[in-house]
């Protein structure tokens, strides 16, 4: 048995959740991927947002354990535990930029050393587009997100909730001059650091209107952080996707409208976590 791409793709999320400094909890999204890929090696991250990990005293999540033929062992899954959680995190280095990652190396090593093995699906960097790419597509595109939002998921067997929603403005513009862009699609708290991904499955259609029928195309075009709000006086806000499993006071209302930082930036967090690295070498 194999998995098709949807289910590959819940498999690269993980469900986190933290103990916050002065007590509450929060609870975000966060996906796998491969840092520094090489022929026989990589640094295998946790990338979130920075908000998701601020002000954490513990984090803790779970993974999905692997069976012998190395398929994921549905129902069963390991909770790991963290202090200091957000110190242990490495942050893009541009302030403006809601990227952080948590470096998960040591702990593989340490399950496949207790003889156990993990099932979790590493999203590579060539899944991000190029901007000539980028440029092809149109305004209006399919997408998911897949991630946690006010903290549902699956808890028996570690799995994630799949949204499906469009583009609200072209995923290679800057919206408003920052390395962003518009999603029409439900998002909630928890759903910040969310992975949103162009998924064409079966076909699609590029900005020209020549159609491609039979293929598929799956791309990394974003992390989601933030959403449109508006309040009771009608006033519109962008603001940070909340974290804390607390309820939303009515005043603040979701009007579904996401916004995704481009994921191109990833590879300034690959530049720093490679950076960091270095240094405690």
């Amino acid at each position: 048995m194999s998995l098709g791409l949807m289910e590959q793709l819940t498999h690269s999320t993980v469900r986190i959740e933290t103990d916050l400094h002065g007590g509450g909890v929060s609870t975000g999204t966060g996906f796998y991927m491969n840092f520094l890929q090489k022929e026989d090696s990589c640094i295998p991250v946790i990338v979130t947002n920075k908000h998701v990990i601020a002000n954490a005293s513990v984090g803790r999540f779970h993974v999905t354990l692997a069976t012998d033929d190395g398929l994921p062992d549905t129902g069963k899954h390991q909770q790991f535990q963290f202090d200091n959680f957000e110190s242990k995190c490495v942050k893009h280095p541009d302030p403006n930029v809601d990227l952080a990652a948590f470096l998960i190396g040591p702990l593989v090593n340490q399950v496949q050393q207790s003889g156990s093995k993990l099932f979790y699906m590493p999203l590579q960097t060539e899944l991000i587009p190029k901007d000539e790419e980028r440029e092809s597509y149109s305004s209006m595109e399919d997408i998911v997100m897949i991630g946690y939002p006010n903290g549902i998921w699956d808890s028996k067997n570690n799995l994630p909730v799949i949204r499906k929603g469009i583009t609200a403005t072209h995923a290679n513009v800057p919206w408003n001059g920052k390395s962003e862009f518009l999603t029409d699609i439900a998002s909630f708290p928890g759903s910040s650091g969310s992975p949103v991904f162009l998924a064409n499955i079966g076909g699609y259609m590029d900005n020209k209107g020549n159609t491609f029928m039979g293929s598929h195309r799956i791309r990394l075009l974003g992390v989601h952080y933030a959403g449109a709000m508006h309040t009771a006086s009608g006033e519109i806000k962008i603001i940070t996707a909340p974290t804390s499993n607390i309820p939303v006071p009515i005043t603040q209302i979701p009007n579904n409208i996401g916004v995704a930082i481009n994921s191109k930036e990833i590879l300034g967090l690959e530049k720093e976590v490679e950076r960091v690295i270095g240094v405690n070498a």
